[in-house]
Order: C-alpha cells, then sequence, then structure tokens
C-alpha cells in the first residue's frame, strides 16, 4: 500500500511526462493509437516506394533498372511490410483510438502492455529492412516464403526474417489480447454485446482470429529456423519431411490472417455508412452474424491457395465448397450496406466516397476470388497476375481505403479540427482512378498467362503493364497528399463543430450506433 502511494505523490509532484517521454512512456490509449498510425503511414510509404519500383522495371519489356535478384526482394519486402507493417498496425491504432471510446472505458484494460505491444513494431521493421543492407541481401523468397527456397536456398538474412516475425507475432498478440480484454470486461453499464458499435464487434472477432492464428506463424518460422539451423527436416524431403508441410502450415495462418485485414475495415464502413445515410444501419444483428461466419469459414479454407499441389479430388471439391460459402455472409454485409443507403439523405463527404468505393472494388475483389475459387480453373489463375489483381482488390479498396476513411471520418474527433474537405475528394479521385488504372488491367495479363513475381514479360503484355505503370506513380504519389491534408488539418484545420457532419434523427457523427446508454446520461427508465 504504502508502495502505491510513494507512486502516485511520485507522479503528482512530477506532473505529465514532457516532450518524447510523454510518447515513450505513454499508456494512454489514445497516444498509442495516434503512434500505431503515424507508423503505419510511414511503413505504408516505405513498402509503396518498392512497389513504385516493381511498376518502375515493369514499365516496359526487358530489364531496365534493377537486377531481377532486387526485384525479387522489392516483391517479398514490399508484401511484408504492406501486409505486418501497414494495414495491420493501422487497424490496431484505429481500435486503441475508438474502441474504449466506444465501449465507454477509461482506458484500454492494459495499458502498460498497450506500450509494449507497440514499441517493439518499430524495432521488428528497423530489423527487417536492414536485411537489405547485409551481405546475402534481403529475403527475395515472396511474402508467403515457401520453402525449400525459404529453407535451402534462402540467404543468410532469413534468420534476421523469422526474429522479425516472432516480434512482429508477440506484438499482435499482446495487442489482440488487450482488446478482448477491454471489450469483454470494461463496457459501460447497458452496454451489452448486442448494443455494441459493429467496429467493436469487427475487432473483438479479429482479436480472437489474431489470438489463434499468430501462435501458427511463429510455429512456422520456428520449424524454418530449425531446418536452417539445427539439422531438421520439416520441408525437406530427402529428410523425410515435406515442402507441401509448409504451405499448409502458412496458409492455415495466412488465410484467416487476410480477414484479419479486412474486418476492422468493415467495422469502419459499417459505422460511416449509415452517418452519411441519416439512417440506422440496416440489419446489424445479421453483421455481427455474418462477421462471426466469415471469421469461422476463415479456418477452413486455407487450401485454396494450393490446388495445384497435387491433393485428392475430394481436398479440392471441399476446399472448394468451402471458399464459395464465404461469399454467403460477405454477400449479406454487401446488401446490408446497400440497404442502409437504400432511400437514404445521402451526402458525399470523403469518408462516405472512401465507404462506397469500398463497398463497389471489394465486391470486384470478391467476385474474382469466386473465380480463383473454382478448382479447375485456378489451374489457369494460379501464380499469374490475375491472383495480384484479386488481392490487391481486396487490399487496397478493401483495407486501405476502409483505413483512409476511418481517418477522415474520426480525425475532426481526435484532433478537433476539421480536414479541407476539397482536397480530401481530390485526395479520393486521384486514388480510386490510381488504383483501378493499376489493378484493373492486371485481370487482363492474368487472363492472357503472364506469370508474377517475374521482372521481365512477353511482348504482348507491354501495354497493360504501362497502364499499371502509370496508375501505379499515380496512386503512390497521390499519398503524398494524404499526408499533407492530415497534418494540416492538425495543425490548422478549422475548429470541428459538434456536428461534424450535419445530421438526421440526432445520428451525430461521432454517436455510435445503435447509440449506447452511457454512464453519465439519464437512464431510460428513470426519465
Amino acid at each position: 500500500m504504502s508502495a502505491v502511494i510513494e507512486t502516485h505523490d511520485h507522479n503528482h509532484h512530477h506532473g505529465p511526462a514532457k516532450g518524447w517521454q510523454r510518447w515513450v512512456y505513454t499508456t494512454n490509449h489514445k497516444d498509442i493509437g495516434t503512434l500505431y498510425l503515424w507508423f503505419s503511414f510511414i511503413m505504408f510509404l516505405v513498402g509503396g516506394s518498392m512497389a513504385m519500383v516493381i511498376r518502375a522495371e515493369l514499365f516496359q519489356p526487358g530489364l531496365q533498372i534493377v537486377a531481377p535478384e532486387f526485384f525479387n526482394q522489392m516483391t517479398t519486402m514490399h508484401g511484408l511490410i504492406m501486409v505486418f507493417g501497414a494495414v495491420m498496425p493501422a487497424f490496431v491504432g484505429l481500435a486503441n483510438w475508438m474502441v474504449p471510446m466506444m465501449v465507454g472505458a477509461p482506458d484500454m484494460a492494459l495499458p502498460r502492455m498497450n506500450n509494449l505491444s507497440f514499441w517493439i513494431l518499430p524495432f521488428a521493421f528497423t530489423l527487417l529492412l536492414s536485411t537489405l543492407f547485409m551481405e546475402g541481401g534481403a529475403p527475395n523468397f515472396g511474402w508467403t516464403f515457401y520453402a525449400p527456397l525459404s529453407t535451402t536456398y534462402a540467404p543468410d538474412t532469413v534468420t534476421f526474417f523469422i526474429f522479425g516475425v516472432h516480434i512482429i507475432g508477440a506484438s499482435s498478440i499482446m495487442g489482440a489480447i488487450n482488446i478482448v480484454a477491454t471489450i469483454l470486461n470494461m463496457r459501460a453499464p447497458g452496454m451489452t454485446l448486442m448494443k455494441m458499435p459493429l467496429f467493436v464487434w469487427t475487432w473483438l472477432i479479429t482479436a480472437y482470429l489474431l489470438i489463434a492464428v499468430m501462435p501458427v506463424l511463429a510455429g512456422v518460422v520456428t520449424m524454418m529456423l530449425m531446418d536452417i539451423h539445427f539439422g531438421t527436416s520439416f520441408f525437406s524431403a530427402a529428410g523425410g519431411g515435406d515442402p507441401v508441410l509448409f504451405q499448409h502450415v502458412f496458409w492455415f495462418f495466412g488465410h484467416p490472417e487476410v480477414y484479419i485485414m479486412i474486418l476492422p475495415a468493415f467495422g469502419v464502413v459499417s459505422q460511416i455508412i449509415p452517418t452519411f445515410s441519416r439512417k440506422r444501419l440496416f440489419g446489424y444483428t445479421s453483421m455481427v452474424y455474418a462477421t462471426s461466419s466469415i471469421a469461422f469459414l476463415s479456418f477452413i479454407v486455407w487450401a485454396h491457395h494450393m490446388f495445384t499441389v497435387g491433393m485428392p479430388l475430394a481436398g479440392e471439391l471441399f476446399f472448394m465448397y468451402a471458399t464459395m460459402l464465404i461469399a454467403v455472409p460477405t454477400g449479406v454485409k454487401v446488401f446490408n450496406w446497400v440497404t442502409t443507403m437504400f432511400r437514404g439523405s445521402l451526402t458525399f463527404e470523403t469518408p462516405m466516397l472512401f465507404a462506397t468505393s469500398f463497398v463497389v472494388l471489394f465486391t470486384i475483389g470478391g467476385f474474382s476470388g469466386l473465380m480463383l475459387a473454382i478448382a479447375p480453373a485456378d489451374f489457369q489463375y494460379h501464380d499469374t497476375y490475375f491472383v495480384v489483381a484479386h488481392f490487391h482488390y481486396v487490399l487496397v479498396p478493401g483495407a486501405i481505403f476502409g483505413i483512409m476513411a476511418g481517418v477522415y471520418y474520426w480525425l475532426p474527433k481526435w484532433c478537433g479540427n476539421m480536414y479541407n474537405e476539397t482536397l480530401g475528394k481530390c485526395h479520393f479521385w486521384l486514388s480510386f482512378v490510381g488504383m483501378n488504372l493499376t489493378f484493373f488491367p492486371m485481370h487482363f495479363v492474368g487472363l492472357a498467362g503472364m506469370p508474377r513475381r517475374i521482372p521481365d514479360y512477353a511482348l504482348q503484355f507491354a501495354d497493360f503493364n504501362q497502364i499499371s505503370s502509370i496508375g501505379g506513380f499515380m496512386f503512390g504519389a497521390t499519398q503524398l497528399l494524404f499526408l499533407y491534408i492530415v497534418i494540416n488539418a492538425i495543425r490548422s484545420g478549422k475548429p470541428a463543430s459538434q456536428q461534424v457532419w450535419e445530421s438526421a434523427e440526432g445520428l451525430e457523427w461521432s454517436i455510435p450506433s445503435p447509440a449506447p446508454y452511457h454512464t453519465f446520461s439519464t437512464p431510460p427508465e428513470v426519465k
């Protein structure tokens, strides 16, 4: 007890930490959310610059700018950094900021662990990026790091990569445990589970996915480490192992992982669309069940990434039908969003532009996913640019647009200032056009047989690749405008009014829907 009193006394005398100490020692969920968001944006620019290298090389046929080996390092690092450095930390940042406020909690359940979750990330990514400057070069085996390319034939730097992945995984697990503990234990009185805003629901389900699959990723990289340094043969046929085992363990993590990157975006757009439609979300309960169904099904579809490894016909059929089944709850969500907008009083401010394009473009990604789910057809699509087109239509308009929508939507709430709406709309339209120019042509070159992850290509693919590269440079440059918009809003934006988004029926933009009873308002029965 005396220790507690002393600590409290100590804090009382010295006041809150100033300058860099505020950020290094912080246990405040808002500060930690801000750290995650800025870190993820830096990683977004780093990973994006690698994509620019890739698109510059592919601007015309032949080998122009980089050596094939470096091209492979760029594809690998781009994927790893965008998935683990940009998308996931950004969603964790949004969760840190919004989940405690949405459930009426004073902070996250485990504030000091929250600080650790964030601060190990910059070290993990510094480690990963430093491999670019080491002898042997950065990992060159693709972001899915299939064995034996990542074990028997890998550069020595693979060991640093494995350590980096372990640290990132530890961060994700701690963050997820924190979110589950916060949501289950710290909701305000009256906030039942079925009254929680959908963003909270999607994050609760995402957190369970993270806790379930990050140890699997840790397992597969540990097996790699054993194969590389300790003489085991998990993935080596020569020692009685099997390289296909790597694919099974990796995708058992990897498929739920892609849903980890999209479910929080579902939550974000489920907050935004009702606001700008001036209507309650249509089908709240079905949205919760649909999200849960998607999460469950994500565990039983992993081998659809592996139709070409020679699995039994029964296996192909099972994974084909299970994968197609995910289209059902996903379709439920799309129809609910559209129905929410139907006959609403729609306005198209920047968050709504990102949210509506999310629905349309994510659906396109869903349709190409259904095509890839057809096992016999997948033999043709596999390892072509059609796959690249598919997952970028899910991840760019899906995850990235979802994050951007959330930032525009909540930024006035975070900093008290409004962003420049005209510039926000410019950012949206340039991103929208650039993104479609980049990835839509990839469907065509993919169906025509252009293989992915290759720095050169046949002459007939030149025109579409040139269009893709121009779109890519356009999209990449536009994100510097986003940076300007955010900094400008924080520094010198007009103060945000209480009613930032003019709203009907008291559905004011910062109040989650369905509106909870707060501890600080009169309970309904007392009125």
